[in-house]
């Protein structure tokens, strides 16, 4: 059974950084891609940033592109999410999620099949 535990979450003032990780267990495969969605409160789960364990291929949703690097740990089964300049607007609950082979990295949610508890990010102005 595949487990996503997140962490990293926070409080932080605007303009600051975060780095949220995402530690994978129980893979049966290593082959698949790996994304960070967010949810706010009263609003739908955007995906934020993606990224291939095959080539590295990532992809960023344009509010975050610039300010947000996803990169990833093969060897740990990690991935991460690097948080720059961080606004307001960041605030949200931030989910770790898998879908399975190396298809090009989209942040549509309904391809992710396995997903974390979440973690919190709170910035403030």
């Amino acid at each position: 059974q595949v487990q996503l535990v997140e962490s990293g979450g926070g409080s932080v003032q605007a303009g600051g950084s975060l780095r949220l990780s995402c530690a994978a267990s129980g893979l049966t495969s290593s082959n698949l891609r790996m994304a960070w969605f967010r949810q706010a409160p009263g609003k739908e789960r955007e995906g934020v940033a993606g990224i291939s364990t095959c080539g590295g291929t990532t992809g960023y949703a344009g509010s975050v592109r610039g300010r947000f690097t996803i990169s990833q740990d093969n060897a740990k089964s990690t991935v991460y999410l690097q948080m720059n300049n961080l606004r307001p607007e960041d605030t949200a609950m931030y989910y770790c999620a898998t879908s399975p082979g190396c298809g090009q990295v989209r942040l549509l949610s309904l391809e992710y099949t396995n997903w974390g508890q979440g973690t919190q990010v709170t910035v403030s102005s």
